[in-house]
């Protein structure tokens, strides 16, 4: 089936005011009527529920965390882009747009992403009103940084702590809305289900995380933010915490999830170093302003570090291959991030690796150090440095960082239209948790700046036009869609309550992982992919008869959270598989061994994959339908990506 996006006719740059004029209004007194449940309070969560109580909507927000301040947003470091061009450097809305669709590899929606770029400029000054404070120039003037993907600079920041910035800008205005009554807040509370009543979502199954007490909340629509799945992948930059249950268990529902398989390595993030290990530390790609990548041009040279005869300081000048430099001398160490990533890999694949590992090249601040100072480095980059320090042992004004990718984002998440709503009436999904705006690939900085775009600007507009056609009547919470899906929920729990198996759920998390990684990472096969889909689904049957889960519902039980977590995990896994193996093309990312070019460049087929891949679920242990929306592009020329 082909889906409408549901984008405006009209120029590009006129869609997004045109829709808002066209869409349906609500009246300040029917405000007051309507409930609206947003799941999740990271930066899309916190932004839209403090926006939609300011608008006078009765809001009820819910997060697993003990706090929205410990929303995983508060972990991006890098910065978050706007078009101001503060800097007179040439950019602009359309370059913005421009940059976006090409580092996306142009898998993206043209509307969304122009939109977005749209609206970053004022996400600047929404943020500047609240007190973030951004860094600034020596005369009081904000400050900008390049990031990866651009030529210009464009990156707002507030040293390596942008995201915690923001999302404090965003809790304030959220803990407001808390004082004056307009929003009603659960923490500790894990969403398990959506209620959809006569085709439409009016509600959320919940679980108290301290008491085990499952509860039915009805509303008029459901807002999913609930952050993206790279911890399918079991290692990646995601806080242990974060998971796909909200969004798989609206999936379940009728809700499309689109292009799963695409997934954002980042180029710089600490190296792996055992098995002991339950997550990766990113360190932040603004570090490529100044730090340059390299490896060992002999794998005699490399090998010598490996085993600690020399020192990274050591290696002489000819001896160093700036990789990045030296392929892509346009961008140069600002190449995107899938870019970055590929070439790092090959390093390593070539035996030039570094550490004891070898899965990990150089990022050296020498040169930064010697043109600008150790102080004004330490002022750009203290806190990120500081970490650095502390998780490796090493000194990285004395010595190289290692760096190597690791699963940081993804791009993939539940369809939405132009005005973010699912394939389920009512049911909305910002952020992260959506597809819709970073293709095959997204562009440093551009996340917080999606999940502000989604709350504080996109949503106000676009939920309106929902809520005037269904109308103020109260949800009926007596509808049997409540019972029947609460029913299902404690079904599940005590499904999982009753494997008394002998391997942990954190086992099979690390077993997916590994088949992840392995077969649907960077690098990617059609017979890969098929023995993957085959090891997944071993793996499942295993897990509901192996595994063991402790304890009771009633009471604080992170081993049963985990299990959920887990089993959604592993379906997802298996539907991840299964869009990478249909998208027989390299893109962004996602490098399919049998379409590269000649210079071993990902390549794209336009013929046949300018499209979203969109899955509906059919059932239990069936395979999804797929449904495409065609994507058109009459404002960006198609063409091969080139950064050099």
């Amino acid at each position: 089936m082909s889906l409408d996006a549901k984008v405006p006719q009209g120029p590009l740059a006129e869609k997004w005011s045109k829709h808002k004029f066209n869409l349906k209004l609500v009246n300040p007194a029917n405000k007051r009527k309507y409930d609206v449940i947003i799941v999740g309070t990271g930066l899309a969560g916190a932004s839209a529920a403090a926006s939609l109580a300011e608008l006078g909507y009765n809001v009820k927000a819910f997060c697993f965390q003990d706090s929205p301040r410990r929303a995983h947003s508060i972990a991006a470091q890098g910065g978050i882009n706007a078009a101001k061009n503060y800097r007179n450097d040439g950019d602009s809305v359309y370059r913005l747009f421009y940059d976006t669709i090409k580092g996306g590899d142009y898998r993206a929606r043209e509307a969304n992403v122009h939109r977005l770029a749209e609206v970053s400029v004022n996400i600047i000054d929404q943020c500047v009103a609240q007190g973030v404070p951004f860094a600034r120039e020596y005369g009081g003037l904000l400050d900008n940084r390049s990031f990866g993907g651009a030529q210009v600079s464009r990156t707002f920041y507030a040293r390596g702590q942008t995201g915690q910035q923001l999302l404090l800008g965003a809790y304030s205005a959220l803990n407001r809305q808390i004082h004056e009554g307009k929003v009603k807040m659960y923490t500790r509370t894990e969403m398990l289900d959506v209620v959809v009543v006569d085709g439409k979502a009016q509600g959320i199954i919940t679980r108290n995380l301290k008491t085990g007490e499952i509860d039915t909340h009805t509303g008029h629509a459901v807002l999913l933010c609930t952050g993206g799945y790279g911890n399918v992948f079991y290692l990646s930059t995601n806080a242990i915490g974060s998971n796909v249950t909200a969004a798989w268990r609206a999936h379940k529902r009728g809700a499309y999830f689109a292009n799963p398989c695409y997934t954002q390595i980042h180029p710089t993030c600490i190296p792996v170093t055992g098995t002991h290990q339950s997550k990766l530390t990113l360190m932040s790609e603004s570090l490529r302003n100044d730090g340059r990548v390299w490896a060992p041009k002999t794998v005699e040279t490399a090998e010598k570090l490996r085993k600690g005869q020399i020192k990274a300081s050591d290696v002489k000048e000819d001896d160093r291959d700036y990789f990045l430099e030296r392929k892509y001398p346009a961008f140069g160490n600002l190449v995107p991030r899938d870019v970055a990533s590929r070439n790092a890999k090959e390093m390593s694949d070539e035996g030039r690796g570094v550490g004891t590992t070898g899965l990990a090249v150089y990022l050296d601040f020498a040169d930064a150090i010697k043109r600008l100072g150790e102080e004004t480095v330490r002022a750009k980059y203290g806190n990120l440095f500081d970490m650095y320090i502390q998780i490796t042992d090493e000194n990285p004004y004395k010595q190289p960082m290692r760096i190597y990718p690791a699963v940081h984002y993804t791009m993939g998440g539940l369809w939405v239209d132009y005005n973010l709503q699912t394939t389920v009436p009512g049911l909305y999904c910002l952020g992260e948790a959506n597809f819709s705006d970073h293709g095959a690939n997204r562009l440093g900085a551009s996340a917080l700046m999606q999940g502000l775009s989604d709350g504080y600007f996109v949503i106000p507009y676009t939920l309106g036009d929902y809520l005037a056609t269904i109308g103020p009547k109260p949800v009926d919470a007596n509808h049997p869609a409540f019972a029947q899906t609460k029913a299902d929920v404690i079904a599940h729990v005590n499904k999982l309550l009753a494997l008394k198996g002998t391997k942990t759920v954190v086992e099979y998390h690390r077993e997916l992982g590994n088949i992840m990684w392995e077969y649907c990472g960077m690098a990617r096969t059609a017979e890969g992919l098929t023995k993957a889909k085959g090891l997944i689904a071993a793996l499942k049957a295993d897990f509901w008869k192996n595994a063991i889960v402790t304890g009771q519902n009633e009471e604080i039980n992170a081993a049963l959270e985990r299990a959920g977590r887990v089993a959604d995990f592993i379906e997802l896994g298996e539907l991840m598989v299964t869009d990478a193996l249909m998208r027989k093309e390299s893109c962004g990312g996602h490098f399919r061994l049998e379409s590269q070019t000649p210079e071993g460049e990902a390549l794209r087929d336009d013929e046949n994959f300018a499209f979203v891949a969109a899955w509906k679920f059919m059932g239990e242990n069936q395979e999804e339908e797929l449904n495409k929306e065609e994507l058109v592009f009459e404002n960006v020329h198609l063409a091969q990506r080139n950064y050099k």
